[in-house]
Order: C-alpha cells, then structure tokens, then sequence
C-alpha cells in the first residue's frame, strides 16, 4: 500500500471518530 492510501485512511478513521464522539455528546 501506498503511504498517501495510509494517510488519507488515518485521516478518515479519526474523523469518523470525531464523529461519533459529537454524537454521543449531543444525545447526552
């Protein structure tokens, strides 16, 4: 694998992380 695909999916990862945290944190 190429280091751009590691990167870009590293940076989709935490964002979808991010994600779920916002989400908890509106439905708390």
């Amino acid at each position: 694998m190429s280091c751009g695909y590691n990167s870009g999916f590293a940076l989709i990862v935490v964002l979808f992380i991010l994600l779920i945290i916002v989400g908890a944190a509106y439905i708390c």
